[in-house]
């Protein structure tokens, strides 16, 4: 295999791509596509695209591009230019374009080829029903080709690089090593099928997050004020409606019970933006609107400026608390494991949160700590749990303590109260996990770099409550839930939720 010296005129943009097979190669010539991530290229790429180019007479290959690779932090190692500069100077590689899709539908339809090639691995592991392979096989039947699995000796780029280009320092290389000991990749694997089973009722205040971007432009003329220009606006569905979207995509069965306002209820935008595997139960708060969080976002940095809050926690509508306490009543049997998302506006009487903690078969709490509760609003509220979710901050106002060691301070909360189960959210510090029967655990972040902290507890949160509730090891909700958390962040606002195949992926690479 020769390389060749310069190739940019294998480089093509997708559209200027297919036109140029169509005008250039001739209506005979049988064309090959191989479509993938193909960061630090290796032996087992250059096999894979040998044995593919033997197919036809055209050998496409199309690259993911950056935003939608799924490999985890510092992924991927090589940016898509660089990787495609790569694959071109193949010998056997007649062109090569980026994909700006995360799946590889749409240069199928736009290429047409004969044959679409894939890996070894893919054959081994299988067609998920609704997954990439799956609908990427349908797109190729469409326009006339072949789904064909070449069997060669395989190499994996993941383990390539954590291996030689680690992205995570040493101590972060040797927990997952040392995990890797302990926990195989197909227990997790089947960690996430029973996972899939669990019904979960989420519980907690539904809130809308709307960003207004702007464009700081100075100081007023007259007075001490920092001046913006609007530049635009965007609406997300947060709080427990978040949570519901997150579960959704890891567990068939996913209920939600919260109250709206009847002035500016946002209904027909919240049931728009709801999973359809997501069951509500709304309970009407006459007279008062659905909790509304709006930030104000430097547009490029997207550096919080300040927030409003469009709520009234002091009063609710007649009926609403009798609404709460017969809906739970009604929904708590159906249900495997009861996840309170609690941020202290309100929604929940000491009455529903006694009946919560006296009767849900399985229950997974956070109370939230926000500007709009000042502190008055801790874990205590809730005397009884199975699993307890906060972060280290909200660990501090329940123990009064500004400072000292975060796991003393946890001890000192367990031997005051009945929780069997315990996560603290630490940030770039990572996880801290307690099991009364296992003792305390710590599980580093994986994080490289911060888009938006907003929802990302509660990713955390939605995640290791039910693998909580199937009695999961620590060590296993310690590495999902960092994951969970590094997702999240990665995400402004509440624009897109996490789901099973991507984070598997993440997960996968981190562990090869």
């Amino acid at each position: 295999m020769t390389l060749q010296p310069e190739t940019p005129q294998k480089i093509f943009d997708l559209a200027a791509l297919s036109q140029h097979i169509e005008s250039s190669c001739g209506k005979d010539a049988r064309v090959v596509l191989c479509h993938g991530v193909f960061d630090l290229l290796h032996v087992g790429h250059i096999k894979y695209l040998n044995q593919a180019k033997k197919m036809g007479e055209v050998l496409v290959v199309s690259l993911t591009s950056d935003e939608y690779v799924n490999k985890g932090p510092n992924r991927p190692a090589f940016n898509e230019h660089y990787r495609a500069e790569s694959i071109a100077a193949l010998e056997c590689v007649d062109y090569v374009a980026v994909n700006h899709s995360p799946s590889a539908e749409k240069v199928i339809e736009l290429i047409r080829p004969n044959f679409y090639v894939k890996g070894k691995d893919y054959k081994d592991r299988g067609e998920t029903p609704g997954g990439n392979l799956a609908r990427e096989r349908l797109a190729v039947e469409k326009v006339g080709g072949e789904l064909v699995f070449v069997d060669d000796e395989l190499f994996s780029s993941s383990s390539l690089i954590n291996s030689y280009l680690p992205p995570f320092p040493p101590e972060i290389m040797e927990y997952l090593r040392d995990f890797k000991s302990r926990h195989s990749l197909q227990s997790l694997e089947e960690t996430f099928a029973k996972m899939r089973g669990m019904r979960v009722l989420v519980v907690g205040e539904a809130i809308i997050d709307q960003y207004n971007y702007c464009e700081a432009i100075g100081k007023a003329g007259k007075e001490p004020v920092l001046v913006s220009r609007f530049l635009s606006s965007e609406k997300f569905i947060g709080g427990s409606l978040a949570i519901a979207n997150h579960l959704a995509g890891f567990c068939d069965e996913v209920g939600l019970l919260c109250s709206l306002g009847t002035t500016d209820s946002f209904e027909g935008f919240i049931r728009q933006n709801l999973k359809s595997n997501v069951t509500p139960t709304f309970i009407a708060n006459e007279g008062y609107p659905t909790i509304q969080k709006l930030r104000y976002v430097e547009g490029y940095s997207l550096q919080k400026l300040f927030e409003v809050y469009t709520m009234d926690d002091d009063n609710f509508g007649a009926g609403h608390e009798e609404g709460i306490i017969s809906s739970l009543r009604t929904l708590l049997p159906n249900y495997d494991v009861i996840l309170v998302a609690d941020y202290g506006h309100g929604m929940l009487s000491q009455s529903a949160v006694d009946l919560l903690c006296e009767t849900s078969p399985y229950l997974a709490v956070n109370a939230q700590a926000n500007a709009g509760n000042r502190g008055f609003h801790t874990i205590s509220r809730y005397p009884k749990a199975d699993y307890v979710s906060i972060s280290e901050v909200e660990l501090r106002l329940e123990m009064r303590k500004r400072s000292g060691d975060a796991l003393e301070l946890l001890n000192q909360l367990l031997e005051r109260t009945s929780y069997s189960r315990f996560t603290v959210t630490r940030g770039r510090s990572g996880l801290l996990l307690y099991d009364k029967d296992l003792g305390s655990f710590t599980a580093p972040a994986f994080t490289s770099s911060v888009v938006d902290r907003v929802g990302s507890g509660d990713a955390v949160l939605a995640l290791t409550s039910p693998l909580s509730a199937m009695g999961v090891h620590p060590e296993v909700i310690g590495l999902i839930g960092n994951v969970a958390g590094s997702e999240a962040v990665k995400i402004v606002g509440h624009r897109s939720f996490l789901e099973f195949r991507p984070f598997w992926k993440h997960l996968t690479a981190l562990l090869k």
